[in-house]
């Protein structure tokens, strides 16, 4: 077990400061079916209510059907250019009933416009249009979103359709919405810009982004609305205040105005009452590990990303980190394998916690230098 220097620890999170203990106030107290407030970095839930209830996301369905779209650009698999074609199922009539983005019937456009249509315009026809593209028809693309929730952890989640179009086995809770939008941001940031344009024309219409706080908050950069009489308005957001990220998650709220209202609320109770702090950078070797069988004795060990931490304002210098590493490890050892991990705590309580990954590989040593370390180890054992 290696304790980091507290010099180390105190210069990477800022100079002791005796100031007034701050206390941290409630969370607001509001009107909706469910909220969460969660730290992007950390992950860290810093507020919620209900956030585990399974509720209709109405139009938050498409922030799932953008992840898959964008996902299958950033590895290739689709070309922003690649032709999408509309069937009669994908068109819309462009009845009040339903957000369009007025392709027009056997028609074609491009993926990326698509994309665009998905998440400013929220267009059904563009998500059963990119569901049948990429799928065959639109129940095939959800077995994809479902698999998708389930390996991002969205464990409250099934899809039925790739709109939010009303069905009563298409459910999701906030919490779960809170992940995905972290793994948008996260995984795709080549075209999280998209969520923060606030307008789009296609076929000679213009509409414009349905986040108000887009308009009104230059923080405020993502990601989707979503409404419908049964799930009520709903707004997923995403804010980043100086070095610090939140994601918000409102459901069930009576208007526009109330869900952009909460929103503004939890956004400012939780850049007020907390901070994120990055005590150790991805890269930073903690330790060089001892290692049983290789063709080396140790291996450098470190953290493949940032170690990020959300605190109550004004605690960050009572944090300690302590690294511990594996006694017993043994080649062969292959880079970023997990070899040990970080705990880092407050006030004797452990807050977070991170894998600590083998820097480089270590291969497995001849047979000779492995009866050596068996050897080593038996007489070591005796004392």
């Amino acid at each position: 077990m290696k304790r980091l220097p507290l010099v180390s620890l105190a210069f990477l999170l800022g100079a002791a400061t005796q100031a007034a203990a701050f206390v941290i106030p409630n969370p607001p107290v509001l009107d909706n079916k469910a909220y969460v407030v969660m730290d992007f970095d950390s992950g860290k839930i810093l507020a919620e209510s209900n956030p585990h209830a399974q509720l209709e996301p109405a139009s938050l369905t498409k922030m799932m059907t953008s992840y898959i779209v964008e996902h299958a650009l950033s590895t290739g698999r689709l070309k922003e250019s690649d032709p999408v074609s509309v069937s009669e199922y994908a068109w819309c009539r462009g009845t009040s009933a339903e957000s369009c983005m007025y392709l027009p019937l056997h028609g074609q456009a491009p993926v990326i416009d698509m994309l665009r249509g998905v998440i400013i315009q929220s267009g059904n026809d563009a998500s059963k249009a990119l569901a049948e593209h990429m799928a065959g028809s639109e129940p095939a693309f959800a077995e994809i979103m479902n698999a998708e929730a389930k390996r991002l952890g969205m464990t409250e989640t099934n899809f039925m359709n790739a709109t939010g179009l009303p069905d009563p086995a298409h459910l999701t809770s906030a919490h779960d919405m809170a992940v995905l939008a972290r793994a948008i941001i996260r995984d795709n940031a080549q075209y999280y810009p998209i969520y923060a344009e606030k307008e789009f024309t296609y076929n000679g219409i213009k509409q414009g982004n349905r986040n108000a706080l887009l308009y009104t908050d230059p923080t405020v950069d993502g990601l989707k609305t979503g409404h419908t009489n049964a799930a009520g308005y709903c707004l997923v957001a995403s804010s980043k205040r100086g070095n610090m990220r939140l994601i918000t998650v409102v459901m069930g709220t009576s208007s526009m105005q109330a869900r952009a209202d909460q929103t503004r609320a939890l956004f400012n109770w939780g850049f007020s009452s907390y901070e994120t702090v990055k005590p150790l950078p991805a890269g930073k070797i903690l330790a060089d590990a001892k290692v049983w069988f290789g063709t080396t004795d140790s291996v450098k060990a470190g953290l493949d990303h940032d170690l990020a931490i959300t605190l109550p304002r004004g605690k960050k210098d009572g944090v300690e980190a302590v690294t511990r590493i594996n006694p017993d490890l043994k080649a062969p050892i292959a880079k970023g394998q997990q070899v040990g991990e970080v705990v880092v705590t407050l006030g004797g309580e452990t807050i977070a916690t991170q894998p600590v990954v083998a820097m480089e590989a270590v291969e497995e040593a001849g047979f000779l230098v492995r009866i050596w370390h068996h050897l080593k180890r038996f007489l070591t054992s005796l004392f």
